[in-house]
């Protein structure tokens, strides 16, 4: 019983270090953009400032900075490791599969069940360089702390605790609250999520890497930001007017992209293995 308990602290506080991360930097971030979009929306001083902020913390969670006596332990936890070339390209490629079907399961879910609309900002009435730099950061703040405090530092506590596999569903798990925070407890947006977690949690697993997992992480919300999100009022219910030809379209896209993205992942899980000797097992204490 007392052999286990500092493990058991160990999994706690990483997983109140990952939620807290992403809600605190979350929170600067709209609190920033607010005031900046208030003051002076032609004059975008939010995201440099909010780029400073999010670099410095990246730095601190790798051991760059701060106490040297955690600063190996911190670089170890937060797994922003480079990896192989070859590695590194079918993680893009696998991420990228995943995305194209997740995107699909989205559109194809707004149109079958009341999903809550992600409600952007009226970018029309400001400049477009403040509109590109505001998703950029935008896209950057929340995926790389879910990948730094979710897949990096509490995801790679538990795969020294349990298996990989169930280490990624936890951790998915975790993070399922602070989706809710501002998504709603709705059951069709959360198993949305639990997919989109589990995906990126693989990509961290197999790679041993929050590298290849925080590229795809930003391209997608800025591809979700720009081409799919702002689209959903006008997707109509199929209860209503019946399914048009873009539904199936887009039911295609997202089953076609779920074979496509599970030959990538087990190719990805085959490059690995060869490259690092062992894959995405992970150091054991």
């Amino acid at each position: 019983m007392f052999a286990r308990s500092p493990r058991l602290s160990a999994v706690v506080w990483s997983a109140l270090l990952a939620f807290g991360l992403t809600v605190l930097t979350g929170g600067v971030w709209t609190g920033l953009l607010g005031a900046n979009l208030a003051t002076s929306p032609a004059l975008p001083w939010a995201p440099p400032v909010m780029a400073l902020l999010l670099g410095g913390l990246w730095q601190f969670l790798g051991g760059r900075w701060g106490p040297p006596a955690t600063a190996a332990a911190r670089r170890r936890y937060l797994r922003a490791t480079p990896r192989p070339r070859p590695v590194f390209a079918w993680a893009l490629l696998a991420g990228s599969l995943g995305l194209v079907a997740l995107a699909g399961y989205w559109i194809v879910l707004v149109q079958l069940a009341a999903v809550p609309s992600h409600i952007l900002p009226d970018f029309a009435r400001y400049p477009l360089l403040t509109v590109a730099l505001v998703l950029s950061m935008s896209a950057l703040v929340s995926a790389l702390a879910e990948e730094a405090g979710f897949r990096g530092y509490f995801q790679g506590v538990l795969e020294r605790r349990v298996p990989g596999p169930a280490a990624i569903v936890l951790a998915a798990l975790l993070l399922a609250p602070a989706h809710a925070l501002t998504q709603g407890f709705g059951w069709p947006t959360m198993a949305w999520y639990l997919g989109v977690d589990v995906m990126f949690g693989g990509l961290a697993y197999l790679t041993q890497s929050i590298l290849p997992g925080s590229v795809v992480h930003v391209l997608g919300l800025l591809a979700f930001f720009t081409l799919v999100w702002p689209a959903d009022p006008q997707r109509s219910q199929v209860w209503t007017t019946g399914a048009d030809s873009w539904f199936w379209l887009h039911a295609g896209q997202a089953l076609l992209g779920t074979v496509l993205a599970l030959l990538a992942f087990r190719q990805l899980a085959r490059v690995t293995k060869r490259a690092l000797g062992g894959g995405g097992s992970g150091p054991r204490p």
